[in-house]
């Protein structure tokens, strides 16, 4: 009997989870990094908030409740913000310096929150898949990434990859499958 695949995220609640945490870093450094950037923070500050917001998610993760009601995203980004604002108080050298040599103000604003929802979302399946296409062989991997990132109907890639078009959509369902779970309760 095998065991039923376990959410990222419950995977995190367990006490050594080495690999879970490495996928977890891959998919969120990116994103938290360019949130830093967008409210003005310079390179490094950036990393750093990135840094910070990693030590609170290894301390809160393993004991997190994801509620299917709320957003995941959503709570990872005021972590963020949080800290970004903490650190802002601290230290307002961090914050990129306008023409005046006085520090930007940045507002978080509705519509600045709607394009991130947007950018998080794309930049987390992108992150996810390329990390996947180890997990699986190149052609089944091709397959599904034709169909899905290219846009390329299944006749053209199964003639290219000599497959039946029945393979390309089982390439496709069993790669979409395995993302889904591995995504289960993050893109909410």
């Amino acid at each position: 009997m095998t065991k039923t695949p376990t959410s990222l995220l419950e995977r995190l609640r367990q006490p050594f989870e080495p690999e879970a945490w490495g996928r977890f870093a891959s998919l969120y450094t990116p994103l938290i990094y360019s949130w830093g950037r967008r409210v003005g923070l310079q390179e490094q500050d950036a990393a750093d908030l990135v840094q910070d917001v990693f030590v609170t998610l290894l301390q809160v993760l393993p004991t997190f409740t994801y509620d299917r009601h709320q957003s995941f995203r959503r709570w990872l980004w005021t972590v963020t913000i949080n800290k970004w604002r903490k650190d802002r108080k601290q230290q307002d050298k961090r914050m990129v310096h306008g023409l005046g040599g006085e520090p930007e103000h940045v507002a978080v604003a509705d519509d600045l929150e709607a394009s991130w929802e947007a950018e998080y979302q794309q930049h987390l399946a992108n992150q996810a898949m390329r990390m996947m296409r180890t997990d699986f062989d190149e052609t089944t991997w091709r397959a599904c990434w034709e169909m899905v990132a290219a846009g390329r109907p299944a006749a053209v890639v199964a003639a290219e990859l000599g497959l039946t078009i029945g393979a390309v959509y089982a390439a496709k369902f069993r790669v979409l499958k395995r993302l889904r779970r591995d995504l289960q309760g993050l893109l909410d």
